[in-house]
C-alpha cells in the first residue's frame, strides 16, 4: 500500500523556494506563491529569507541553492527555468548539485502532465528531484498549472517521507 509510511513523525520542515525567471518579481511570481500556499496547506511555512527569485543564470541559481544548503534546509523547491530554451538551465544546475537523482519524480510528473494537464506537450516538461546530503531538491516548471499538479499530486504527498528517510 502506497501510504504505509503516513504515520511517520512530521517534524516542522525548513523549506526554501526559488523562482527562476528573467521576468518575474515578487509581486508577479504566481508559481512561487502557489508553492508556498500548497506548503502552508500542510502546515509548512516558508521563511521570507528562504524565498528567492533569480534570473535564468547558472551561477545565480547555484549560489542560491548553495546558500539554502548551507542554511540546512530540509527541502528546496525551484520553479521555472526547466523548459528547452537556451536560457532554461535550472535542471542542469540541480543535476550538478545533487548526489542522487530520484528519476521516478520526473517520470510521474510527465505522466500526470500528459494525462491531466497538457497532453502531448508533456514531452517538453523537464522536472527533477534529487538529494544532496540531508536535503531533497525538487525542480518543477514555473506555470501555475504545473506547480499545482506537482505540489498536489507529488511533493506535498511525499516531502515528509523523503526528509524522514534522509535524516533517519
Amino acid at each position: 500500500m502506497y501510504n504505509e509510511h503516513e504515520n511517520i513523525e512530521r517534524k516542522q520542515l525548513k523549506v526554501g523556494v526559488i523562482t527562476v525567471s528573467d521576468t518575474r518579481v515578487y509581486e508577479t511570481d504566481k508559481g512561487g506563491k502557489a508553492v508556498i500556499k500548497h506548503l502552508a496547506d500542510i502546515n509548512i511555512s516558508v521563511d521570507k529569507a528562504h524565498y528567492s527569485i533569480v534570473k535564468d543564470d547558472q551561477a545565480e541559481i547555484r549560489k542560491v541553492i548553495q546558500h539554502l544548503l548551507h542554511e540546512k534546509v530540509d527541502a528546496i523547491i525551484t520553479t521555472g527555468g526547466t523548459g528547452v530554451a537556451k536560457r532554461d538551465v535550472t535542471i542542469e544546475v540541480v543535476k550538478s548539485v545533487i548526489d542522487k537523482e530520484m528519476e521516478g519524480f520526473g517520470e510521474i510528473f510527465r505522466f500526470l502532465s500528459y494525462t491531466e494537464d497538457v497532453g502531448p506537450r508533456a514531452i517538453l516538461s523537464r522536472a527533477i528531484c534529487g538529494t544532496k546530503d540531508n536535503t531533497v531538491i525538487f525542480s518543477i516548471p514555473g506555470s501555475v498549472g504545473a506547480v499545482n499538479l506537482a505540489m498536489k499530486k507529488l511533493i506535498t504527498q511525499q516531502i515528509h517521507h523523503i526528509v524522514h528517510e534522509l535524516t533517519k
